[in-house]
C-alpha cells in the first residue's frame, strides 16, 4: 500500500513498531485479537487496526503540499477535512481557512472568493452542485480534490446502479457531509432516498407495500429524497448503497430488510426476469471493516473499562464506541485533555451529544485491564499519550520501553 507523507509530529515510535511488527507476523491479516501491553498494574489491550486510514493519510498529504505549494495565497477548506479537532486545528494554524461548518452551514460566504484562491475539497466530499459553483469562479475543485477513493467507490457503485434502471436507498446520517456528498452524486442519476437506521428502513417499508398514504413519504422524509422522487413507482426497483463509516451489521441488516420486503410484496423479479433488488457488495471501507472487526475481537478480552480515541463528530469512532459500550463501562474521549484525574473523566455520549463527567472510571483494585482503540481520523501520536497519561497513575509499573521491547522480541 502507498506510503505518505504525513507529518512526523501525528504518528507514534510506539505504536508505529507495534503495528510493524503486526503487519510482518499477520500479512494476510487474518490474526484480529489485540495487542497485550502489560505494565504490571495496568495491562492495555490494543485494538489490531485502528488510527489513520488510507483516506486520511491520502487528505493530509494533499492539504499539506497546497500549502506548500501555495506561498501568499488564500487556501480554503470546503469544511473539515476530516472528523479530528487536533488535525483541522493545525491546519488552521497553517493559515487554511473553513467555508462550511460540517453541517454545510455558512461560515465564509463563496461571494468573497476570487479565481486566485485555492480550495481543498475535503475527505468526504462535496455535492456537484458546490463543485459547479467554484468552476464558474474559476476555482478548480479537482486540484485538491481529498476525497477519499473508498467514498468515490460507493458513488461509483451507484452509477452502476443507477445505469440498470434501479432506484438507491443510502444508508447514512442525512446532515453527514459525506451522505450529503453521496446523495448529490445519486440524485444526479436516479430517484434516491437517505435512511438513518433500520427504524427509517422499516418506515419506508410501509411505503414499499402500500400500508401508508403516498403523502406522508413526502413528510417523513423531507429534505431527504430526489426531485420529483415518486413513492408509488420509483421502489419498484433498486439497492442499497451507504455512508462508508457507517457500522456494517446495520448497513448488511438494513439491506437485507428491505430485499425481503420488496421481494415479498413485489416478487424477487418482474415478468421480464428484472431482479427487484439490485445486491450490492458491501461498501463500506476497509479500514471500517477491519476496525470494526478488530474491536468485536477485542471485546472477547475481559477487562474492566474501554477507552476510545477520536473527534466527537467522527461517525466511525462513534460506531466503535457503541460495539464496545454494548459490552463494558467505555469512554469515548478527544485527548489526554479528557482525564483530569485518577478519579475523573470527562467523556462524550454520542447519542445524546453531549459530553459528561464519570468518577470513579479506574477501578482501584490492580491489575486495570484497559482495552484502547481510536477512530481512522485519529493520530497514533494521540493514543500514545493517552497511554502514557494513564500509566502515571500506577506506581512501579513496568517502563514503556522494557514492555515493547518484550513484545518485539517475543515469537507470536
Amino acid at each position: 500500500m502507498k506510503q505518505f507523507n504525513v507529518p512526523v509530529f501525528y504518528r507514534s515510535p510506539l505504536i508505529s513498531a507495534i503495528k510493524t511488527r503486526r503487519k510482518a507476523d499477520d500479512k494476510l491479516k487474518k490474526d484480529f485479537a489485540p495487542t497485550l501491553l502489560d505494565f504490571g498494574p495496568v495491562k492495555f489491550y490494543l485494538a489490531r487496526h485502528f488510527g489513520f486510514c488510507y483516506g486520511v493519510e491520502n487528505a493530509i498529504e494533499i492539504a499539506y503540499r497546497c500549502v506548500d505549494e501555495n506561498p501568499g495565497k488564500r487556501i480554503f477548506l470546503l469544511s473539515e477535512m476530516i472528523h479530528n479537532p487536533q488535525v483541522n486545528a493545525d491546519l488552521q494554524a497553517k493559515g487554511i481557512r473553513f467555508l462550511q461548518d460540517s453541517y454545510g452551514n455558512t461560515l465564509i460566504p463563496f461571494a468573497e472568493l476570487n479565481n486566485d484562491d485555492v480550495v481543498i475539497i475535503p475527505a468526504f466530499g462535496t455535492t456537484t452542485a458546490i463543485e459547479e459553483k467554484l468552476v464558474q469562479m474559476g476555482i478548480s475543485p479537482q486540484r485538491y480534490n481529498t476525497t477519499c477513493p473508498f467514498v468515490e467507490k460507493v458513488w461509483n457503485r451507484g452509477a452502476q446502479l443507477a445505469a440498470n434502471g434501479y432506484s438507491l436507498v443510502i444508508h447514512g446520517k442525512p446532515q453527514h457531509e459525506e451522505t450529503r456528498a453521496t446523495f448529490s452524486r445519486a440524485s444526479d442519476n436516479a430517484p434516491a432516498v437517505v435512511v438513518n437506521d433500520m427504524a427509517e428502513a422499516k418506515l419506508l417499508g410501509k411505503y414499499i407495500i402500500g400500508t401508508l398514504p403516498e403523502a406522508q413519504f413526502y413528510v417523513d422524509f423531507a429534505g431527504r429524497h430526489s426531485q420529483d422522487f415518486d413513492i408509488a413507482k420509483d421502489l419498484q426497483y433498486f439497492g442499497v448503497i451507504n455512508q462508508t463509516t457507517q457500522l456494517a451489521s446495520d448497513t448488511q441488516a438494513i439491506a437485507d430488510y428491505l430485499k425481503n420486503l420488496a421481494e415479498q410484496h413485489l416478487g424477487e423479479t418482474d415478468a421480464l426476469g428484472k431482479k427487484r433488488f439490485s445486491d450490492t457488495r458491501d461498501t463500506l471501507c476497509y479500514a471500517t471493516n477491519d476496525n470494526q472487526t478488530a474491536v468485536r475481537e477485542m471485546l472477547q478480552t475481559p477487562a474492566d473499562l474501554a477507552i476510545v480515541v477520536g473527534g466527537y463528530n467522527s461517525s466511525n469512532t462513534s460506531h466503535l464506541v457503541e460495539l464496545c459500550e454494548s459490552v463494558l463501562p467505555t469512554f469515548y474521549i478527544k485527548s489526554t485533555e479528557n482525564i483530569l484525574s485518577r478519579d475523573l473523566i470527562t467523556h462524550f455520549d454520542w447519542r445524546n451529544k453531549v459530553e459528561q463527567t464519570t468518577t470513579g472510571f479506574l477501578p482501584m483494585q490492580t491489575p486495570v485491564n484497559i482495552l484502547l482503540t481510536s477512530g481512522a481520523s485519529c493520530p497514533d501520536a494521540l493514543v500514545e499519550e493517552v497511554m502514557h497519561h494513564l500509566l502515571g497513575y500506577f506506581s512501579g509499573h513496568t517502563p514503556i520501553e522494557d514492555v515493547v521491547s518484550i513484545f518485539m522480541s517475543n515469537d507470536n
